[in-house]
């Protein structure tokens, strides 16, 4: 089965600066077809192809996390923090658009927290390296849902 709009993709997968050190691997599994489950550039490499396919593909920063968006580093006070997260804990905070999200605790330093809500890999370049290990039609529940659901995909 090729990889068309609505397939359920399943992916062995690495991630690595371009210098080739390794920042993340595994299995991963994304609905096709312009879900935003999966960096475009990626998708748009995929398109067509079927089990057994090998891609690799230098991804910017715009392609990849984004760049890094420095109106999400925020300071505030201990006192309002929550007992219990520490430094490498995230955080639920309103953003500026008052919608949920998540942020990172990057330091607690006297009577300061430190939370940056960028994604750890914002602003850098990336390699992005994968093998196509299996290619299914999508499940109506998955369309609606707009994500794969199982085994390396989002479970309810």
């Amino acid at each position: 089965m090729q990889i068309t709009q609505d397939t359920a993709v399943t992916l062995k997968y690495r991630i690595a600066t371009l210098a080739g050190k390794s920042l993340d691997s595994g299995h991963l599994s994304y609905l096709h077809g312009g879900y935003e489950n999966i960096f475009p550039k990626v998708e748009a490499a995929l398109h067509g192809q079927g089990v057994g396919v090998s891609i690799q593909l230098d991804l910017s920063a715009d392609d990849a996390f984004g760049e890094r968006d420095e109106s999400l580093v925020r300071v505030i006070p201990k006192s309002e923090f929550p007992p219990g997260v520490k430094v490498g804990g995230q955080l639920q905070v309103a953003g500026e658009d008052a919608q949920p999200r998540v942020f990172n605790v990057v330091k607690i330093k006297g009577p300061e927290v430190h939370l940056d809500g960028n994604h750890e890999l914002a602003g850098q370049a990336l390699r992005f390296s994968c093998t196509v290990t299996d290619v299914r039609a999508a499940t109506a529940e998955e369309i609606v849902h707009r994500h794969v659901h199982g085994a390396h995909g989002h479970q309810h």
